[in-house]
């Protein structure tokens, strides 16, 4: 009984309960004292079963020695497991959960599944999108650093850093900026690279002038006056369709690198690259034409760039000259010349007659003098990729720009997500360099891969950094690359029956092959712009270098054409796999007479949309009546007499009874005479009879319109900037 007063007054009082839910420590004490309790009350029924008494059983009792030395039988209804369960359940307040009995479930109650459309869960993206995320990088920044722009926590940059094989250290031991780029690009966020000028040589550079404008508007031609070359007679169509760099030596000693840019409405991203890379833009604008599309789209893209502008009007020797109306339209358009009181200067050139370019070299050179161009000329150089192209004998080329440092041969390299180690460097003659210097062009050979134009240049300490650099950056880039497709998808929705028909779309895949990479990008970007609400023109593959069995394969395998731009014609074995695969190749120099076969194409591909046109109409000019005709002929009958006054007038088609300008009725044509005869249809001027199907209600002076269904084709729209798009 003292053991069971214990046990209940450890229950029953708060202090007791209290112990119990804190710590695990007290709920096996108070199990204890309630198996203990159980025995207890098990002895004492026992006892008074035979005969026995609480007091007899004290130790001082004679019965205390037949308990200790004969066993009573116990009954319980369950083990004392169950029991001690059960108590302490009703300690705490909770209910012991009963099994209730097993009720079989009636087939025909079951109700059958409800066919719903099954609707795929989105997926959630976890981590913020990258392609908006740029994050600033720089030598010896530590975890950190890194940390708080990145946004994630140390212990991962931590574990990451131990993935690209360093070894882990404090949270503040300066990184390289290579392993930093590695860290970023493994937690999904883009870099750009800062360099410090601490400690440097810095000296004074040539300038780099990036000279645009609108197409046709002379620019190659004042770069041929400048350099005293003829690259524009050689030029596919008298356009230029590449970006070329040059290294001009000026007469009064001094050299400016320029850069040629396309004037083509194609080539706006070739443009960009230029502005982007450029110190001044030479704003080309010809005389007798004035500013145009492309001319606006220059100095847009030098006013992002935060680049000065110097402008040269072009053709001032042609009698349609006329310089004022340029200056005039050019400040109108936002730009502050210099005799308005602005601070850009104007220079009035001929390219033909040679005039004028002393005083655009002058311009250019105290240009650059107020900006005071000056860069790093030791340690890792920094370039920028112009443009490439694919070589059959030497592999991949890039035509790059140094921005800083000194670039020299046998560095490894990562450009973009390709690498390599510097083979050869070539000046844009052709000569082996061993080194580049600030605002030198060059020609690199030696990458693995084939860069894309705009790329950046950086040199690596060894070839397995370079590895992991171009192996992190292309799996990035395919990362933002899928995530962009998801975010781009468009959502179809299935129509209803309220909306109509709907209208089909026709795709047209094309594989596209061109000479260097940057004119492969214009030509996509072209070919993207041509797309309708008829035709879409989805653009499978893109490659530099001539066509090949493999495009061959892979255009067979989607049903594509071939679009080869300034590539060689492929060999006979090539094209006679294309003929018998029936595969199309388009070969093509000029990039507006692609636009233009390729425009034709898309227009005979579309299905068109049927419109109702009135093919012609006739006037009722009098009303006769047939009575008393057979049943098997039908009921009286009345005829409309009439005379076509426009077009013609066809029984196959509807006919729309118009009465003072509104519609009466609408339905076939059962019969169409003319005098006696049946006829298909009848001609403008011509009198005949017409009966409606169903239709008994004529008057002297309606009009009986033929409408007929015809397909309308899109229409290809080619502008004089060179912009082309698809009227539907």
């Amino acid at each position: 009984m003292a053991w069971r007063a214990i046990g209940e007054k450890g229950i029953r009082s708060p202090l007791g309960r209290r112990a119990i839910l804190s710590s695990q420590e007290h709920l096996v004490r108070l199990t204890s004292k309630i198996n203990l309790d159980i025995a207890a009350r098990s002895v004492s029924a026992s006892s008074r079963r035979q005969g026995f008494t609480s007091g007899s059983l004290s130790p001082g009792s004679s019965h205390g020695n037949v308990l200790t030395k004969e066993s009573f039988i116990r009954y319980f209804h369950g083990t004392p497991a169950l029991y001690s369960r059960k108590a302490i359940d009703e300690a705490l307040g909770l209910k012991t959960e009963r099994k209730g009995k097993f009720k079989r479930r009636d087939k025909a109650q079951m109700k059958p599944p409800v066919e719903a459309k099954y609707v795929p869960p989105k997926l959630k993206q976890h981590m913020k999108s990258s392609l908006d995320k740029m994050v600033d990088i720089f030598e010896g920044m530590t975890i950190v650093e890194l940390a708080k722009r990145t946004g994630e926590s140390i212990s991962t940059l931590q574990d990451v850093l131990v993935n690209v094989g360093e070894k882990p250290g404090s949270e503040f031991d300066p990184l390289s900026i290579d392993v930093a780029e590695l860290i970023a690009m493994e937690v999904g966020v883009n870099v750009r690279r800062q360099h410090s000028n601490e400690g440097s040589q810095i000296l004074p550079r040539s300038p780099v002038v990036t000279v645009m404008g609108h197409v046709d508007h002379g620019k190659t031609s004042l770069l041929d006056a400048l350099r005293q070359t003829a690259v524009a007679a050689t030029e596919a169509g008298g356009i230029t369709q590449h970006l070329g760099a040059f290294v001009v030596g000026m007469t009064s000693g001094a050299s400016i690198t320029f850069l040629d840019t396309p004037g083509h409405a194609a080539f706006s991203a070739m443009r960009a690259r230029g502005a982007a890379v450029t110190d001044i833009i030479v704003l080309v604008v010809a005389a007798d034409d004035g500013v145009m599309p492309q001319t606006l789209e220059a100095m847009s893209h030098a006013k992002s760039a935060n680049v000065p502008i110097v402008v040269a009007i072009n053709k001032c020797d042609k009698p349609a000259a006329d310089p004022e109306r340029v200056k005039v339209q050019l400040a109108s358009e936002g730009l502050q010349l210099e005799e308005m009181g602005g601070d850009v200067q104007v220079v009035e050139v001929s390219a033909v007659k040679k005039t004028g370019l002393d005083d655009l070299e002058e311009c250019l050179l105290l240009q650059a003098e107020l900006m005071n161009l000056k860069a790093r000329v030791d340690g890792p150089a920094q370039a920028y990729v112009v443009e490439a192209k694919l070589d059959k004998g030497r592999g991949p080329l890039a035509t790059a720009i140094v921005k800083a440092g000194t670039l020299v041969s046998g560095q490894h390299i990562v450009v973009g997500s390709e690498w390599g180690r510097i083979r050869a460097i070539r000046d844009m003659v052709g000569k082996l360099a061993q080194k580049a210097t600030p605002a030198m062009p060059v020609v690199l050979e030696g990458l693995k891969g084939l860069p894309r134009a705009g790329d950046d240049i950086v040199v690596v300490e060894t070839e397995e950094r370079a590895r992991m650099l171009s192996a992190g950056r292309k799996k990035k880039f395919e990362k933002d690359r899928l995530r962009q497709l998801m975010e781009q998808r468009p959502v179809v929705e299935e129509p209803s029956e309220e909306d109509g028909p709907v209208a089909v779309r026709v795709e047209m895949p094309i594989v596209v092959k061109a000479d260097v990479q940057g004119t492969v990008q214009a030509v996509t970007d072209a070919l993207k712009t041509l797309n309708s609400p008829q035709v879409f023109v989805n653009v499978v593959h893109v490659g530099v270098g001539p066509i090949s069995q493999s495009d061959i394969d892979l255009a067979q395998a989607c049903g594509a054409c071939i679009i080869g731009f300034n590539v060689k014609t492929p060999p006979g074995s090539v094209s006679l796999a294309a003929t018998k695969s029936d595969v199309k190749i388009m070969l093509h120099r000029v990039i507006y007479r692609l636009l233009e076969d390729v425009g034709n194409m898309i227009v005979e591909k579309a299905p068109g949309t049927s419109e109702t046109h009135v093919a012609g109409e006739a006037e009722v000019l009098s009303i006769f009546e047939l009575k008393g005709r057979s049943k098997a002929a039908g009921g009286d009958m009345k005829i409309a007499g009439c005379k076509v006054i426009d077009g013609r007038v066809s029984r196959a088609s509807t006919m729309r009874l118009l009465r003072s300008g509104e519609v009466a009725f609408e339905g076939c044509c059962s019969s169409l005479k003319r005098e006696t005869q049946d006829v298909d249809s009848v001609r403008e001027g011509s009198e005949c009879g017409m009966v409606l199907r169903d239709c008994e209600d004529y008057l002297v002076g309606d009009v009986i319109q033929c409408l007929e269904q015809v397909i309308r084709k899109p229409k290809f729209v080619s502008s004089q900037s060179g912009a082309v798009r698809i009227e539907c």
